[in-house]
């Protein structure tokens, strides 16, 4: 069923723990062997694997690459015995199957928790929280917390995300557990929704995510590599995560600019997952070892 890490026999119990002791999960989450988020160099490299929840399966060319979940699990466990490695993003289904085989001892883990604008759909900027909450996260030892807030000028459904967010950022605030927003600019484009990656649209993103909730102490924000990295991180004070993106550019071209812009003030690492997950050239294990060593070797942080 795959090659890598995970056989047959992993597959057979995830499947019989989730059939007849589906309560060994949440045991499994909550007994695992957690660290503290800014261990260390105080950087923190994510993989990420909460797209299929929002029906965008493809990567690069290939619009249903991700279409297999034990293909996924296993090239999700390969990244996750690599060294480097700080932790996954994911929707509970994904967390959940990771828990029961064991493979979140001493990780971070995000939860994802809107996923309710599903790609292509016309309620897309609608998007609904679906996935985790914060009381939940709290309970089950979750670490962190991660939303999507695209701002669409010309469509309605962006006020609803708007108050959500704000929302789940104060009760994030008042758990103590960190929230992280991923905000973009977005406009529809034929029957999907584009996010705008010129410089000046994230530096709007940044100013409209940065003043949401009652409180904003615990708000890291995620953002794209784009032109001119420096003014983007001029405009926030707060704990700032690379976004990774889709592959489908040259890796080279694709590592190079993620390694000038973790040298900047504020950027404190890197989440990214179909690009390393799903590499042209199939190495998963090559691939999240060198945004590895461009995460963890970037230079000391200021504190």
């Amino acid at each position: 069923m795959t090659d890598g890490l995970l056989s047959g026999a992993d597959f057979d119990r995830l499947r019989e723990i989730r059939a007849f002791r589906p309560w060994e999960i949440r045991e499994a989450l909550v007994s695992r062997r957690r660290r503290d988020v800014n261990r260390g160099d105080g950087r923190l490299f994510i993989v990420a694997a909460d797209h299929p929840a929002r029906g965008a399966l493809g990567v690069g060319t290939n619009p249903m690459a991700m279409q297999n979940r034990y293909v996924l699990l296993d090239r999700l466990a390969i990244a996750l015995s690599r060294p480097g490695v700080d932790g996954v993003l994911g929707t509970p289904d994904i967390i959940d199957d990771l828990a029961a085989l064991g493979l979140l001892d001493d990780k971070i883990i995000v939860g994802s928790m809107n996923r309710g604008g599903l790609r292509g759909a016309s309620f897309e900027m609608d998007d609904r929280f679906t996935a985790y909450d914060v009381p939940a996260m709290a309970s089950s030892g979750i670490d962190f917390a991660k939303t999507l807030l695209r701002v669409n000028l010309d469509d309605t459904g962006t006020v609803s995300t708007l108050e959500s967010t704000a929302r789940a950022v104060g009760q994030a605030a008042e758990a103590k557990l960190p929230i992280m927003l991923e905000p973009f600019v977005s406009r529809w484009s034929g029957t999907h929704v584009a996010n705008d990656l010129s410089t000046d649209a994230v530096v709007l993103s940044v100013a409209i995510a940065a003043g949401l909730g009652s409180s904003s102490a615990y708000t890291w924000l995620k953002l794209p590599v784009v032109d001119d990295m420096e003014r983007v991180m001029n405009a926030t004070t707060m704990p700032t995560l690379l976004l990774g993106g889709d592959s489908g550019a040259d890796p080279d071209e694709t590592f190079a600019a993620w390694e000038d812009a973790l040298s900047l003030p504020g950027v404190r690492g890197l989440t990214a997952g179909r690009t390393l997950l799903y590499p042209p050239d199939g190495n998963v294990a090559a691939a999240v070892d060198t945004a590895a060593a461009l995460v963890h070797s970037a230079g000391a942080i200021a504190r």
